[in-house]
Parts: C-alpha cells; structure tokens; sequence
C-alpha cells in the first residue's frame, strides 16, 4: 500500500461501450474430466453479466483467455476453448463465434472485423502461441487491434506479466483500458478490506509447502493477531523445532529457513498457532490404517489431517474472529477421512461471518474445498485466484492491474 491509499480503478460499467468492440481478458481456465466435459464452470459463469452488460448496452464482445499449460508451439485439442465457447453460448442464450484454431490468424481477424453489435466472440487459447508466455509486444499489437477498449476481468492471471495482461493494453493506449467489475471485487476484499481490517484479524494458512507462503507469513506478522498454519507446510516448521515428523511431508531445504519465520513472528504482536495433533495414516489413501498422534510422529506414519484438539484450537480462534482470510487447506482434504479439519475449520469461518466477519477465500485448492463443501454461500469472498490472492496477500504488486488506467 502507498501512503496515497489504496488506487480506484477506471470500470467497465462506466466506460461506452455502443457500437465498439470491448476486449475483455476474461479467465475461462476451468477444469476437465477425462471425458472432455468441464466439471466446475464458476469462471464462465462469473463472467456472464459482465459479458451481457457489455452486449446489452450496445457493444461487441471479444474474449480472450489461456485453458492449461500448453507447449505454446501451436493447436492442442485437449487444451482448446472450443468447449468452452459452446457452454458460454448456452449460458448466454445466443451464439459465441469460435472462428479458428489460431488466435492471431485471418480467420480471427475477418471474424472480429465481421462482428455486429451484440455479438460474442471468443479467440482459441492464448497459450497456443508462444507470443502470450513471452510477453511478446508483436502478439500484444495483433491482439490489441481487436479492440476499441480494453477490459481486465482476469484476476487469476494478474499476477502474470503474460502479453494478454500487460502487452495488451500496454499497445492500446490511449485507448480506454478498464477493470471489470469480478476484478474490481477481488481488489475491494483482497487488497482494500485487508488493509484496514476489523479486528480480531485471524488469517489462516495451509497447502503443501512453505515456501510458496513465506512471503505471505513475513507480511502478515505483525498485522494479523493470530495466524494458524495447517496442512503440510506446518511439518517444516514442527521439523524446525525439533520435532519428529515421520514420513510426513517436509522442505527440508527450508527447516533453517522456518525456524527464523517462527523467531521472527513471537517478536511481533501476532500469535502464532500451530497444530498440536494429527490424524496419520502410512500411506496418503483412503484405504491406510489411520492413528492419532501429537506432534511427534512415528518413522512409519504422515501426517495427512489435522487432529481433533488442534481443530477445536483453530476453531475457537475464528470464531472470535472479525475479519477472516483463508489460503491452503489443513490437509488433504481430497481423500476422506482427511477432509475432517479443512471441512471444520470452513465451517467455523461460515459461522463467524454468520455472526457479522469478513471473510475471504483464497482461491486454488482453498475454492475447491469451500465448493466441495457448500460453504461458498456462507463466506463474505471466495477468490478466483490462486496464484495472484497469494501475491496480494504478500503485498506485491500485480503486473496486471498496474496497466489499468486509474479514476
């Protein structure tokens, strides 16, 4: 943050769309099954009334996103948006254009030229030409000539200086280039409400690894009054304190690393919560025989949920909690039975904001089990990006929105 205050970024829904063609960065990166049917469409839906406001007040509508990681040398079936553009279509009552299977080809550039009022059109995944992960500015320009203005309802790829996120509207000035109003939301709660907070602020932490949260815990110490830290990532720092941690999963890279994090959050006014015990099994399947130990396990266990009295720790502490922020599960909540902690400790936020809290979801895995669980109703925000809530969470800035022209 800048002593100037949080920036306000210029919208969509004040920007006059009539008779031009909005180039929205939209993120339609859903997921698959083997079948090649999409199994969590949020991402598309979410973008509905900002699709329909652009079209109902006389606009043309040209999507772009990235779908997976591929090579970036050309079409990949598995990775195409043409799915993608049939369930918006049914979504959106009207047809979508999928014109071909090169975003930046003539077929794409006569069908954006051809394009009326009204109409939709999404482009094949980003990704397909090398140009989007390169930031390259010859495939930003082809892009940015698809637009009379510009729109960043993207999120989950702001943190990215991909060409699509920063190449783009960097080629379109001075043409407008503005936040849509999903974009807008998530800096509203992931940046501006956790700036000036309600206390109690309790902020919670769990996934894999440490190493992708060191930042958030450095930034967070000091300005939330409690952090918990569950999942995988609190072996590291048990690991540091010399505890046993069996064949739990550990950085062992970053055991010295942790033990200077734990140092140097009980020198600040932050209250450190770590687990105290364990639901463990000798293998990560539903199927393993499954002991309760503390915080000391034996050689031949993981640890893959946390216990029943670190629960009811956590538990409390939320539900004292004025403002709430969640990033990473508490462990592998995927497989059952050691969905137990996460699914509690959802619950517990449900019931606090229940009670008047703030609270915040970040996305990625977080999402998954606040959807898995039907919780999405009962929390204030569920974000719709992981990578990028983290870096706001770190307080970096985000390449995408700092292109974005400001009111």
């Amino acid at each position: 943050m800048t002593s100037s205050g949080p920036r306000k970024f210029a919208s969509i829904n004040d920007a006059d769309v009539n008779d031009k063609a909005v180039l929205v960065r939209v993120d339609f990166n859903v997921p698959f099954d083997q079948e090649g049917r999409i199994t969590d469409d949020r991402r598309i839906s979410s973008a509905v009334p900002t699709i329909r406001s652009i079209l109902d007040r006389g606009g043309k509508a040209v999507l772009m996103s990235h779908l997976g990681r591929p090579e970036g040398t050309g079409y990949e079936a598995k990775q195409s948006l043409q799915p993608v553009a049939t369930h918006l279509g049914t979504l959106l009552g009207r047809d979508v254009l999928f014109p071909s299977r090169d975003c930046v080809d003539e077929a794409a550039t006569a069908a954006v030229d051809a394009m009326n009022p009204g109409d939709v059109l999404l482009l094949e995944n980003l990704r397909f030409n090398p140009g989007e992960k390169a930031g390259s500015d010859h495939f930003a320009a082809h892009l940015a000539a698809y637009g009379d203005l510009y729109c960043n309802e993207a999120f989950g790829s702001a943190h990215r200086a991909d060409a699509s996120m920063v190449g783009v509207p960097s080629c379109m000035k001075p043409r407008p280039c503005v936040a849509g109003p999903l974009l807008e939301k998530e800096i509203r709660w992931l940046r501006d409400a956790i700036s000036t907070p309600e206390h109690p602020f309790v902020a919670i932490l769990g996934g894999a690894k440490i190493s992708d949260k060191l930042g958030t815990i450095r930034n967070l110490a000091g300005k939330v009054d409690t952090l918990i830290v569950g999942g995988a990532m609190a072996f590291t720092l048990l690991k540091a304190m010399g505890h046993a941690t069996g064949k739990s999963l550990v950085e062992s890279s970053m055991i010295e690393e942790a033990g200077r994090i734990i140092a140097d959050v009980e020198k600040t006014s932050t209250t450190l919560l770590l687990p105290t015990d364990f639901v463990c099994g000798e293998d990560p399947s539903g199927e393993t025989h499954t002991e309760v130990f503390g915080r000391d396990i034996p050689e031949d266990f993981m640890g893959l949920d946390i216990g029943m009295k670190t629960t009811e720790a956590f538990t409390a502490a939320i539900r004292n909690a004025r403002t709430i922020v969640w990033n990473g599960p508490m462990g592998l909540f995927e497989v059952p039975p050691f969905d137990v902690g996460t699914m509690q400790v959802g619950e517990a936020i449900r019931d606090a904001t229940a009670k008047g809290a703030s609270s915040i979801a970040g996305g990625g895995d977080t999402a998954a089990a606040v959807q898995a669980f039907g919780l999405n109703e009962g929390f204030s925000h569920v974000s719709t990006g992981g990578g990028a809530s983290l870096k706001l969470l770190e307080g970096q800035k985000l390449p995408g929105l700092g292109v974005l022209d400001q009111t």
